[in-house]
């Protein structure tokens, strides 16, 4: 929609207001006064020819008083003088700006002069009222016409928009603005459902939020309650003498050890999803040698991977890898990838990890011989405390935010992480940093 600036819409509202009256003089009333002019004229010719024809009467009363009543009807005044100036007859009083001479005639007889005869139009008349009137109701016209649009284009929209910022304050979106012409205020507009579109979407990422911050909670009351009563229970059965033969004592204590450990690692993973998530902790760059972390990474898994009978079998190019990232969180990452590979992968089963370069970035990828993703998995796999498990049980040992926390650390080097299904089958783990 074409629009016009406030200033413009200004400038032909207040022409409006002059130029409409005098269209109107000059294709109404001027037509009509030149349509009125022609039967004045006709009494302007009568009266003089009633006061020319009968020099005679002119002192006669009875005349003058028809006279007087020709001349009221015609609006206009006469006078009649002698030769020598004296006033003969005299219509009426005939000073002010209201009458003006219209004609004037020296009347002769014979060679001798009879008098003059001066006739006088009033100016007051039919004409000046109806033009008063006409002019009068064309700028009334004109100046509701401008009042309208003026309301209509910038006033309606201003008032719309002050009650939509009030239905904004109680949380209230549903609203419409009119449209307006005027492009200050269809400017105003557009920022301004700009702006309401995204306090819309913050609040309702606001509740997303809220609701992910009640799960993740909850979700975390959960798993720190399940080691903690598991371990309560065993050290109570110490403390009672329950575990009354050396077996027993080492067996409860392998336990309480083994759930202690559960919280070590819940603990550690909740306070680095912590720092990631709200920015706590700095990256402290460095150059790193990418073949070296990996294969540190492979190394501490290989004795949890001989117990589980799963065989991690790694590939790598020839030529070294130098990035520029933080080496402790590198490692993490990479560490969580392999963790949740072997807590998938069967006995006997074997995980594939392979690294090399492309343009710009170096790529490492995790394969198990695991049952792979489920379609669901694959769309909450790196969502807070997800595990793909309904119970929440801990038979795989996960806490769920490894892949989480993985993703987060890829995401900082300037890459990401990415989940897929080998076509061989088993799940297949892909993550990125940027080339030096």
């Amino acid at each position: 929609m074409r629009t016009v600036r406030i200033r413009k819409y200004m400038v032909v509202g207040v022409l409006s207001i002059v130029v409409f009256p005098w269209l109107v003089y000059c294709l109404v009333l001027q037509p009509w006064s030149q349509w009125h002019s022609p039967r004045r004229q006709v009494a302007l010719n009568q009266v003089m020819n009633e006061i020319v024809k009968n020099p005679e009467d002119w002192k006669n009363p009875a005349w003058q008083n028809h006279l007087r009543e020709q001349l009221a009807d015609a609006r206009m005044e006469a006078t009649i003088l002698s030769p020598s100036n004296h006033e003969v007859f005299s219509s009426g009083h005939r000073h002010g700006p209201q009458w003006m001479p219209s004609q004037q005639t020296t009347v002769v007889e014979n060679g001798q002069v009879l008098g003059t005869v001066r006739v006088f139009a009033s100016t007051t008349n039919v004409n000046s009222a109806v033009a008063a009137i006409s002019a009068l109701a064309a700028v009334m016209l004109a100046i509701s016409f401008v009042a309208f649009q003026m309301g209509r284009q910038v006033v309606k929209p201003l008032e719309s928009m002050s009650r939509a910022a009030r239905q904004i304050a109680e949380g209230d979106f549903d609203f419409r603005l009119p449209v307006s012409r005027v492009t200050e205020i269809a400017q105003v507009r557009s920022g301004f459902e700009i702006m309401v579109a995204g306090l819309r979407e913050s609040f309702q990422k606001q509740a997303r939020l809220e609701e992910e911050r009640r799960f993740f909670i909850g979700a975390i009351a959960h798993d720190l309650r399940t080691p903690l009563f598991a371990l309560r229970g065993y050290l109570e059965g110490l403390e009672q003498g329950i575990a009354n033969t050396p077996e027993k004592m080492a067996k409860y204590v392998a336990v309480c050890k083994e759930k202690s450990d559960q919280l070590d690692r819940l603990v550690s993973d909740l306070f680095a999803f912590t720092k990631l998530e709200f920015m706590e902790q700095t990256l402290h760059y460095d150059k790193v040698d990418f073949a070296s972390v990996l294969e540190g990474s492979v190394d501490s898994l290989r004795p949890q991977a001989q117990d589980k009978a799963v065989s991690i079998i790694m590939q790598r190019p020839a030529y070294e890898c130098v990035v520029r990232a933080d080496a402790h969180l590198l490692e993490r990452a990479i560490n969580n990838l392999l963790d949740n590979a072997l807590r998938h992968t069967p006995s006997r089963g074997e995980i594939f990890v392979k690294w090399y370069k492309a343009p710009g970035k170096i790529i490492v990828s995790v394969r198990d011989t695991g049952p792979g993703f489920s379609g669901e998995e694959l769309n909450h796999v790196f969502d807070p405390l997800y595990r793909g498990e309904v119970s929440r049980n801990r038979a795989t040992g996960g806490v769920g935010l490894g892949l989480t926390i993985a993703r987060r650390i890829f995401r900082a080097h300037g890459g990401d992480l990415v989940a897929t299904n080998h076509p061989q089958g088993g799940a297949l783990l892909t993550g990125w940093v940027q080339d030096v």
